[in-house]
């Protein structure tokens, strides 16, 4: 056989997959598992998405769509943006795509060139390095501390950005900590990258499921930001693979003419559901489940502490939360395949989000019912005694 390229040897492998085969593999034995690990909300698209899915499919609209995406969505996600994240987006800058992955994909086959490096935090999502690694890049993880909110800063790109820097790849909220970007923090990350003119792709994935008052879309500070956002956690729609990005005008055609022969199209039938998102009665059901994951973290925070898992910065977004283990365990993997295994809870070890972090820090998602995390927390404390 031909030998296999070296970026496989160099793409890094995504341990809360692996995980969750795991889980599945003792679900299958009869074992009763329950997952703090992979990163799904237990909510699903509401009944209202599904049946536009069926007249749609019905109507025969399954074929090709343009490589942007039909243009009723583009305008509702353009809409989206400004009714609740306060940033005007022309349409035309939105660009449909196949997930958050197929939107990443193609933002680094744009921005990036064999040899540049791009500077993101430990820890962060551990795929977002192998997207920079596809597009010929180098990631630079930049270990970041829980005073930095486990975030990038100014500092950091005045300290780390070297001949080869090329960008910052960040996430507000962050998965794995949950953890936002405070405004003036950005603003001033922002200008330290601009300063060396460098590019910026925000992944705002979990904007939608934000706990503190009305979210911000980055845009807000610079319109030229590259954005990242998905169907896939704040609407629930994870199999339906649809996603989107925001970029500059300029990057408009440029982006365009790679989707047309990368993906041709996100999936039409997924797009044409999609309008009904948007819908004002959806839209509260949205709301209602978003308050469903506060109430879910704000069981969990205390609970975490009482039984020693420490929280060093508590999760303003997304559904994660970022404990450190070191009152019980200084081997995150060790702890984890216990956990599994003794106490048939699934969580994801820190190795998967960067070195830093990785012996003493695992990461527990509550996209699980309240139910389910109570009887978690029971299984843990048992475990732990």
């Amino acid at each position: 056989m031909s030998r296999l390229a070296k970026r496989t040897e160099q793409v890094m492998p995504f341990y809360a997959v692996e995980l969750f085969k795991q889980a599945s593999a003792l679900n299958a034995q009869g074992r009763d598992i329950i997952s703090l690990g992979i990163g799904e909300p237990d909510f699903t698209a509401p009944a209202q998405v599904v049946e536009t899915l069926n007249r749609a499919a019905q109507a025969g609209l399954s074929g090709y769509t343009p490589p942007a995406g039909i243009a009723t969505l583009r305008d509702a996600i353009a809409h989206y943006y400004a009714q609740q994240f306060g940033a005007a987006v022309d349409p035309a800058r939105v660009i449909v795509t196949s997930g958050a992955s197929g939107a990443l994909l193609l933002a680094g086959m744009a921005l990036i060139n064999p040899g540049d490096e791009v500077l993101m935090p430990d820890p962060s999502y551990p795929a977002n390095q192998n997207f920079v690694t596809g597009s010929g890049g180098i990631p630079r993880l930049i270990p970041c501390s829980a005073d930095q909110r486990f975030q990038l800063g100014a500092d950091d790109i005045r300290k780390h950005w070297g001949p080869a820097t090329r960008g910052v790849l960040i996430a507000s909220p962050s998965n794995p900590t949950g953890t936002t970007i405070a405004r003036e923090d950005l603003k001033a990350l922002i200008a330290e990258v601009r300063q060396r003119d460098g590019f910026i792709i925000m992944d705002e994935i979990y904007l939608g499921l934000y706990y503190g008052d009305a979210p911000q879309s980055a845009l807000t500070l610079d319109d030229d930001i590259v954005i990242i956002n998905s169907f896939s956690k704040y609407f629930h729609m994870t199999g339906w693979r649809l996603g989107w990005l925001i970029v500059p005008e300029s990057m408009v055609a440029a982006i365009e003419k790679l989707a047309a022969s990368l993906a041709i199209c996100a999936p039409a039938l997924a797009q044409h559901a999609a309008l009904t998102c948007f819908e004002p009665e959806v839209m509260r059901i949205y709301e209602n489940r978003r308050l469903s994951f506060k109430e879910r973290r704000d069981y969990l925070l205390p609970e975490f502490e009482r039984l020693g898992l420490h929280v060093p910065v508590a999760p303003d977004g997304a559904f994660y939360i970022y404990a450190d283990i070191r009152a019980h365990s200084r081997d995150s993997s060790d702890f984890s395949h216990r956990l599994l295994h003794e106490a048939g809870v699934a969580a994801v070890p820190g190795l998967d989000f960067g070195p830093a972090h990785a012996a003493h820090s695992m990461r527990f998602s509550y996209a699980t019912g309240l139910d389910r995390l109570k009887e978690a927390v029971s299984r843990m404390e048992r475990f732990l005694a």
